[in-house]
């Protein structure tokens, strides 16, 4: 099948901001008093915001959910990606490759908030490519899992959902793309920290990438 655009998650499929944005958030939730593993809470906040899992950290703290507390995580999150934040490897490519093959039909559909997706996005060369077609998934009614966002970013671009394929990387963002109506892709490098090619799968993905770099010519068989 030809598609007539493509929409990109962003943490872990565009950038390698997963284990960075993890290991803040773990730091933090240990301090308040939740002594969540580095597994464990990779396993329950990728692909997801961290708001939407509020009465998961409450009763684990024994604390409310502050704007405060949200604040100083997203202070904290950002200087570390602005010390470590690279791209996905073979990404960049990826992306200047599609967007020329696509005349421009590409957009990044992200759960992450806005500042954060254009930050890494402008940090790793990939912001030129996406001007104007970044959706954040706190701008919709609702985040992934549900298909929002990706209905949001086809409809902006003007394509139907069905004409689209999606690159995702988590368990939410596969259903995100499905219940959408696109096509949807996994990339799964070797080692994963979340998934497996198998789980990916299951999920309902149509095509399992082991590297970023192999999407242009995939597009072209």
């Amino acid at each position: 099948m030809q598609f007539d655009a493509i929409l990109f998650d962003c943490d872990g499929v565009l950038v390698d901001s997963e284990a960075i944005t993890n290991t803040v958030l773990c730091t933090m939730l240990n301090e308040s008093g939740w002594p969540i593993s580095a597994e464990e809470c990779m396993r329950v906040f990728i692909g997801r915001t961290v708001r939407s899992e509020a009465a998961r950290i409450e009763a684990a703290t024994g604390r409310p959910l502050t704007d405060e507390w949200m604040a100083a995580f997203y202070a904290r999150r950002n200087d570390q990606l602005r010390a470590q934040l690279v791209a996905i490897d073979g990404a960049l490519g990826a992306v200047q490759a599609v967007h020329a093959q696509l005349q421009g039909r590409i957009a990044v559909a992200s759960g992450a908030d806005r500042f954060k997706v254009e930050m890494q996005l402008t940090q790793v060369g990939m912001a030129p490519y996406f001007t104007g077609r970044v959706f954040s998934g706190h701008e919709t009614p609702r985040s992934k899992p549900f298909p929002d966002v990706y209905l949001a970013a086809a409809a902006a671009l003007g394509v139907a959902p069905e004409r689209c394929l999606v690159i995702e990387d988590s368990m939410p963002g596969i259903q995100a793309g499905i219940a959408a109506g696109a096509t949807v892709w996994g990339y799964c490098p070797d080692p994963i920290l979340h998934a497996t090619p198998q789980m990916l799968q299951e999920a309902g993905v149509a095509r399992v990438m082991r590297s970023m770099a192999e999407l242009p010519a995939l597009l072209g068989a």
